[in-house]
Protein backbone atom coordinates (compact mmCIF):
# COMPACT_ATOMS: atom_id res chain seq x y z
CA UNK A 1 0.00 0.00 0.00
CA UNK A 2 1.17 3.82 -0.87
CA UNK A 3 -0.06 6.33 1.34
CA UNK A 4 -0.21 9.91 -0.32
CA UNK A 5 0.81 12.68 2.25
CA UNK A 6 2.10 15.78 3.37
CA UNK A 7 4.27 15.89 6.78
CA UNK A 8 1.66 17.02 8.89
CA UNK A 9 -1.02 17.26 6.96
CA UNK A 10 -4.48 15.46 8.06
CA UNK A 11 -3.12 12.43 5.98
CA UNK A 12 -0.64 12.42 9.49
CA UNK A 13 -3.59 10.27 11.02
CA UNK A 14 -3.93 7.60 8.29
CA UNK A 15 -0.16 7.38 9.26
CA UNK A 16 -0.84 7.19 12.76
CA UNK A 17 -3.53 4.28 11.90
CA UNK A 18 -1.41 2.19 9.97
CA UNK A 19 1.20 2.23 12.32
CA UNK A 20 -0.57 1.29 14.87
CA UNK A 21 -2.47 -1.33 12.94
CA UNK A 22 1.04 -2.70 12.09
CA UNK A 23 0.00 -2.62 8.16
CA UNK A 24 3.07 -1.84 5.85
CA UNK A 25 3.21 1.23 3.72
CA UNK A 26 5.17 3.19 1.69
CA UNK A 27 4.84 6.58 1.95
CA UNK A 28 4.77 8.77 -1.01
CA UNK A 29 5.18 12.80 -0.15
CA UNK A 30 3.16 14.90 -2.34
CA UNK A 31 3.62 18.94 -2.05
CA UNK A 32 0.16 20.17 -2.06
CA UNK A 33 0.47 23.83 -3.30
CA UNK A 34 2.69 22.64 -6.66
CA UNK A 35 0.38 19.16 -7.11
CA UNK A 36 3.27 17.01 -7.56
CA UNK A 37 5.01 14.35 -5.72
CA UNK A 38 8.65 13.77 -5.07
CA UNK A 39 9.53 12.04 -7.68
CA UNK A 40 8.04 14.74 -9.91
CA UNK A 41 4.81 12.71 -10.82
CA UNK A 42 1.76 15.18 -11.77
CA UNK A 43 -0.13 14.69 -8.12
CA UNK A 44 -3.55 15.53 -10.00
CA UNK A 45 -2.94 12.75 -12.49
CA UNK A 46 -3.36 10.44 -9.38
CA UNK A 47 -5.70 12.26 -7.29
CA UNK A 48 -8.41 15.52 -9.06
CA UNK A 49 -9.18 16.70 -5.43
CA UNK A 50 -5.39 18.18 -5.49
CA UNK A 51 -5.16 17.15 -1.58
CA UNK A 52 -3.98 14.71 0.89
CA UNK A 53 -4.49 11.81 2.14
CA UNK A 54 -4.84 9.39 -1.07
CA UNK A 55 -4.12 5.75 -0.11
CA UNK A 56 -3.41 3.24 -2.80
CA UNK A 57 -3.98 -0.37 -2.75
CA UNK A 58 -1.60 -3.13 -3.84
CA UNK A 59 -4.20 -4.09 -6.71
CA UNK A 60 -4.50 -0.27 -7.94
CA UNK A 61 -7.40 0.47 -5.98
CA UNK A 62 -6.94 4.20 -4.54
CA UNK A 63 -9.12 5.23 -1.23
CA UNK A 64 -9.19 9.26 -0.71
CA UNK A 65 -10.90 11.40 2.38
CA UNK A 66 -9.19 10.23 5.54
CA UNK A 67 -12.24 8.88 7.76
CA UNK A 68 -12.57 6.22 4.63
CA UNK A 69 -9.16 5.48 4.60
CA UNK A 70 -8.78 5.03 8.19
CA UNK A 71 -11.50 3.17 8.96
CA UNK A 72 -10.35 1.14 5.71
CA UNK A 73 -7.11 0.65 7.55
CA UNK A 74 -8.80 0.15 11.04
CA UNK A 75 -11.12 -3.05 9.57
CA UNK A 76 -7.64 -4.63 8.19
CA UNK A 77 -6.43 -5.54 11.78
CA UNK A 78 -9.69 -5.82 14.02
CA UNK A 79 -7.46 -7.46 16.57
CA UNK A 80 -5.96 -3.96 17.25
CA UNK A 81 -9.39 -2.58 18.11
CA UNK A 82 -8.91 0.75 16.60
CA UNK A 83 -12.19 0.62 15.48
CA UNK A 84 -15.40 -1.07 16.36
CA UNK A 85 -16.93 -3.69 14.42
CA UNK A 86 -19.12 -2.91 11.37
CA UNK A 87 -22.78 -3.00 12.23
CA UNK A 88 -22.31 -2.09 16.17
CA UNK A 89 -23.63 1.04 17.80
CA UNK A 90 -19.84 1.72 18.76
CA UNK A 91 -18.81 1.75 14.97
CA UNK A 92 -21.30 4.29 14.43
CA UNK A 93 -20.58 6.51 17.69
CA UNK A 94 -16.88 6.30 15.96
CA UNK A 95 -18.39 7.55 13.40
CA UNK A 96 -20.22 10.70 14.46
CA UNK A 97 -16.97 11.18 15.95
CA UNK A 98 -14.97 11.11 12.73
CA UNK A 99 -17.50 13.38 11.20
CA UNK A 100 -17.86 15.63 13.76
CA UNK A 101 -13.92 16.37 13.58
CA UNK A 102 -13.69 16.48 9.93
CA UNK A 103 -16.81 18.67 9.26
CA UNK A 104 -16.94 20.92 12.63
CA UNK A 105 -13.45 21.27 13.34
CA UNK A 106 -10.54 20.21 10.38
CA UNK A 107 -12.48 22.45 7.76
CA UNK A 108 -12.69 25.60 11.04
CA UNK A 109 -8.40 25.19 10.51
CA UNK A 110 -8.17 25.45 6.55
CA UNK A 111 -9.26 29.42 6.94
CA UNK A 112 -6.32 30.06 9.43
CA UNK A 113 -3.44 28.57 7.15
CA UNK A 114 -4.71 30.83 4.01
CA UNK A 115 -2.26 33.92 4.14
CA UNK A 116 -4.60 36.16 2.33
CA UNK A 117 -7.70 35.43 4.93
CA UNK A 118 -8.16 38.84 6.95
CA UNK A 119 -7.29 38.39 10.43
CA UNK A 120 -10.64 39.76 11.68
CA UNK A 121 -11.82 36.76 9.83
CA UNK A 122 -9.25 34.14 11.26
CA UNK A 123 -10.40 35.20 15.14
CA UNK A 124 -14.14 34.31 14.07
CA UNK A 125 -12.51 31.22 13.18
CA UNK A 126 -10.46 30.45 16.10
CA UNK A 127 -13.69 31.07 18.49
CA UNK A 128 -15.62 28.58 16.46
CA UNK A 129 -12.49 26.10 17.23
CA UNK A 130 -12.73 26.84 20.42
CA UNK A 131 -16.79 26.25 21.00
CA UNK A 132 -15.87 22.96 19.43
CA UNK A 133 -12.78 22.18 22.04
CA UNK A 134 -15.35 23.08 24.61
CA UNK A 135 -17.35 20.64 23.54
CA UNK A 136 -14.41 17.96 22.91
CA UNK A 137 -13.46 18.40 26.52
CA UNK A 138 -16.71 18.13 28.09
CA UNK A 139 -17.14 14.58 26.15
CA UNK A 140 -14.11 13.41 27.06
CA UNK A 141 -13.97 14.01 30.68
CA UNK A 142 -12.21 11.17 32.41
CA UNK A 143 -12.15 8.88 29.56
CA UNK A 144 -8.52 8.21 28.35
CA UNK A 145 -9.89 8.05 24.55
CA UNK A 146 -12.08 10.04 23.04
CA UNK A 147 -14.57 6.61 22.88
CA UNK A 148 -13.18 5.47 26.35
CA UNK A 149 -10.21 2.91 27.46
CA UNK A 150 -9.40 2.05 23.70
CA UNK A 151 -7.17 3.92 21.38
CA UNK A 152 -9.31 4.78 18.22
CA UNK A 153 -9.07 5.82 14.58
CA UNK A 154 -11.07 9.12 15.84
CA UNK A 155 -7.92 10.14 18.51
CA UNK A 156 -5.29 10.23 15.31
CA UNK A 157 -7.63 12.35 13.53
CA UNK A 158 -8.61 14.79 16.61
CA UNK A 159 -4.55 14.52 17.66
CA UNK A 160 -3.35 15.59 13.87
CA UNK A 161 -6.03 18.20 13.55
CA UNK A 162 -5.70 19.68 17.54
CA UNK A 163 -1.67 19.68 16.49
CA UNK A 164 -2.92 22.46 14.20
CA UNK A 165 -3.18 24.79 16.86
CA UNK A 166 0.82 24.80 17.09
CA UNK A 167 0.53 26.90 13.97
CA UNK A 168 -2.61 29.19 14.23
CA UNK A 169 -2.08 30.85 17.10
CA UNK A 170 -4.62 29.09 19.69
CA UNK A 171 -3.12 27.90 22.69
CA UNK A 172 -4.44 24.68 23.71
CA UNK A 173 -3.04 25.67 27.70
CA UNK A 174 -7.00 26.94 27.84
CA UNK A 175 -8.56 23.51 27.74
CA UNK A 176 -5.67 21.53 30.38
CA UNK A 177 -7.75 18.08 29.79
CA UNK A 178 -7.31 18.25 26.26
CA UNK A 179 -3.81 19.06 26.77
CA UNK A 180 -3.13 16.22 28.48
CA UNK A 181 -5.13 14.37 26.35
CA UNK A 182 -2.71 15.33 23.46
CA UNK A 183 0.39 14.44 25.23
CA UNK A 184 -0.88 11.16 26.25
CA UNK A 185 -2.02 10.58 22.64
CA UNK A 186 1.73 11.76 21.83
CA UNK A 187 3.59 10.08 24.03
CA UNK A 188 2.35 6.36 21.70
CA UNK A 189 5.13 4.70 20.32
CA UNK A 190 3.60 4.97 16.75
CA UNK A 191 2.61 8.33 17.08
CA UNK A 192 6.11 9.29 17.73
CA UNK A 193 7.18 6.73 15.34
CA UNK A 194 4.94 8.66 12.67
CA UNK A 195 5.90 12.23 13.32
CA UNK A 196 9.44 11.23 13.57
CA UNK A 197 9.46 10.37 10.08
CA UNK A 198 7.41 13.07 8.72
CA UNK A 199 9.93 15.25 10.23
CA UNK A 200 7.81 16.69 13.14
CA UNK A 201 9.71 16.01 16.21
CA UNK A 202 12.20 18.93 16.97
Amino acid sequence: MQLYFSPGACSLSPHIVAREAGLPITLVRVDTKGKKTITGDDYLSINGKGYVPLLELDDGTRLTEGPAIVQYLADRAPQKKLAPANGTIERYKLQEWLNFITSELHKQFSPLFDPSMPEDAKAKFRDKIAARFDWIVAQLGDKPYLTGADFTVADAYLFTVANWTNYTGIDLARWPLLQAYMARVAARHDVQAALKEEGLLK
